[in-house]
């Protein structure tokens, strides 16, 4: 159970594979000291936080090591359900496929029908079902990712369960949280759910073909979430007419090719003190 929300972690399969259930990755202990060690008439209690995500983090950090190492950029995507993510990831996909390798890691509770419609792009896609759970994880995330048998100088996307809570505290190795924040939802969600927005280094502004059609109003919106996070950047974009997808693509392009020069670097490294 994850005590953010109380979601159940039993029960999360990878299409193909079967891990058995997650642990607990975090609980609060309550210890009381033993009564004779405490003065007659006077209680005590010893509060201690036992923060079992540092095992969440530690196998995100080998996530991360992984992918840097062979320049593989890795994006979470996260966003409430029904925000359009999967729509915007498949043009995306149709955008970039023919000049970057990608693959794709679906993360819902149930079924495969989101890993089915971005196979149908053409690029290689796992799903991993949460059953009870809410969010991905580091460890399951790890292991999709080695079934797909990433490509060097790649881009992984990996699309997160449709939640604006649990997803904002888990680590998954990824060089960037992406949230997607769709213009039929209320221009005030980066206030109300403020870790999800603080997290992330990009805001998509979704579906905003439907502006003339919603009371949305984007610069309050855009404050929202600025002032949750100042460094934040935002683009508006729409997966139905394409508006703002080249902005899109180009900063995937450009953070796959900073990855890159990262493993560069990395390399280089290697050869000092070489023979």
């Amino acid at each position: 159970m994850c005590t953010t929300c109380g979601c159940g972690g039993d029960g999360a399969r990878i299409e193909g594979h079967d891990h058995g259930p997650r642990r607990i990755l975090r609980r609060r202990v309550q210890l009381v000291p033993r009564q004779e060690s405490i003065p007659r008439g006077e209680s005590r209690t010893i509060h201690l936080e036992r923060d079992l995500l540092a095992k969440n983090d530690a196998l995100a950090a080998q996530n991360r090591r992984a992918w840097e190492a062979r320049g593989i950029f890795a994006l979470n995507l996260v966003s409430s359900p029904g925000s359009g993510k999967t729509t915007l990831l498949t043009a995306t996909i149709e955008a970039l496929k023919a000049r970057v390798p990608i693959a794709v890691i679906e993360g819902d509770q149930q079924t495969t029908f989101d890993a089915d419609r971005i196979r149908a792009t053409g690029v290689r896609a796992i799903q991993i079902n949460t059953g009870k759970g809410c969010h991905l994880d580091a460890h399951l995330v790890g292991h999709a990712a080695a079934s797909l048998d990433l490509a060097d100088h790649s881009v992984l996307m990996i699309e997160n369960v449709g939640n604006l809570v649990c997803p904002a505290g888990f680590d998954l190795g990824e060089a960037h949280k992406v949230v997607i924040l769709s213009v039929t939802e209320g221009e005030d969600k980066p206030f109300k759910y403020p870790d999800m927005f603080a997290a992330a280094g990009l805001m998509l502004l979704n579906k905003i073909d439907l502006l003339p059609y919603v009371s949305f109003n984007v610069d309050k919106c855009i404050h929202a979430a600025l002032s949750v996070n100042p460094g934040l950047q935002v683009m508006k974009v729409s997966a139905t007419t394409g508006e703002g997808l080249g902005a899109w693509t180009a900063w995937i392009e450009a953070g796959l090719a900073r990855q890159g020069e990262g493993k560069a670097f990395m390399a280089d490294l290697g050869h000092i003190g070489a023979p």
